[in-house]
């Protein structure tokens, strides 16, 4: 669709989604490769992409970050290593430590508190179940602070159909923090049908930040005619948001930034709902606003559906900087 001539844009009402874009735990983790660069200098290795998110990846490596899958693609240094924000396993804490290496862990702390709820279950003698997505870096590092084996993962209620355990009654579950407020109920919902017995969360995983992101697009998708998720494929908070867009109703489409937007399905629709993962900075946001605007004659509106003050400190190597 090629841009329309000045005066001759059609109207276009914007609902902008709040909250949206960065959470507590993504701003610290990114802080905390900055602060280290600044405190060490370059290079700063991070295993993993610090967040899930390619806008923020790339900038961070200009800085002089160098992103790696696994620790043993690091050389002998004396320069910090951070894990990111979706936590690791407890052998790569193990591996860092016999090499030696400068660990920052910059894992958020709600996912820190799935991890030492497992791993309380874990010694009270319960079998854990793990609602969640398989090969996401979040349920992987989970899992792995427990030895193998000891966490079941449970991705959907047909899963549930499949479990058999000799004592049902000593059976516990932890959430992924980022999935479908939706989905996740209804999978809590049949475990505790199966198993009657089982013992779940003192508080909610899913952390506030999926929760409020998700309430926001309830609230607007069922009014526009389209919705755009700023966000990357990998991020499964993004794709929460698509999901949850399209179930109330809505066309949505995930996008990384305005190169990406398939400009085919928003023709001739009179209004839009943008919101963003929570990896997704407002930047991008603005980036495709402007892309909106160059086509259409926009009227933006900021729909609200909770107030966000969570901050998180830095991990205690960068706090004497901050």
């Amino acid at each position: 669709m090629n841009a329309q001539p000045r005066g001759m844009k059609p109207p276009l009402k914007i609902l902008l989604c709040s909250p949206r874009g960065f959470c507590a735990g993504v701003v610290r983790a990114i802080d905390a490769v900055e602060r280290a660069l600044a405190k060490y200098g370059p290079p700063v290795y991070v295993r993993h992409e610090i967040v899930h998110n390619r806008y923020v990846v790339e900038s961070l490596k200009s800085k002089g970050a160098v992103f790696v899958e696994e620790l043993d693609e690091i050389p002998s240094t004396d320069a910090p290593v951070i894990f990111s924000a979706h936590g690791v396993a407890k052998s790569v804490s193990a591996e860092a430590q016999e090499r030696k290496l400068l660990a920052i862990d910059a894992t958020c702390p709600l996912v820190t508190k799935v991890h030492r709820e497992a791993e309380i279950h874990w010694k009270r003698g319960r079998r854990v179940l793990l609602v969640g997505h398989s090969g996401h870096p979040e349920v992987v590092g989970t899992m792995g602070q427990l030895p193998e084996g000891a966490v079941v993962l449970v991705e959907s209620i047909d899963d549930i159909q499949a479990l058999s355990f000799t004592d049902e009654n000593n059976l516990a579950y932890v959430t992924q923090t980022t999935l479908s407020l939706d989905d996740s109920q209804e999978i809590v919902t049949a475990l505790t049908k199966r198993f009657p017995g089982i013992v779940g969360p003192h508080k909610e995983d899913i952390c506030y930040a999926t929760t409020n992101r998700q309430a926001a697009v309830k609230q607007v998708a069922p009014t526009v005619d389209a919705v755009i998720v700023v966000g990357s494929p990998n991020s499964s908070n993004s794709q929460r948001l698509r999901e949850v867009a399209e179930r109330a109703g809505a066309p949505a489409q995930l996008v990384q930034g305005k190169r990406e937007i398939d400009w085919s399905i928003f023709g001739s629709i009179g209004s839009l709902g943008i919101t963003a993962g929570a990896s997704a900075p407002e930047v991008l946001v603005e980036e495709i606003m402007d892309a909106f605007a160059e086509r259409y004659d926009i009227s933006v509106e900021t729909v609200s559906t909770a107030d966000e003050s969570v901050s998180f400190p830095l991990p205690k190597e960068l706090r004497a900087l901050a």
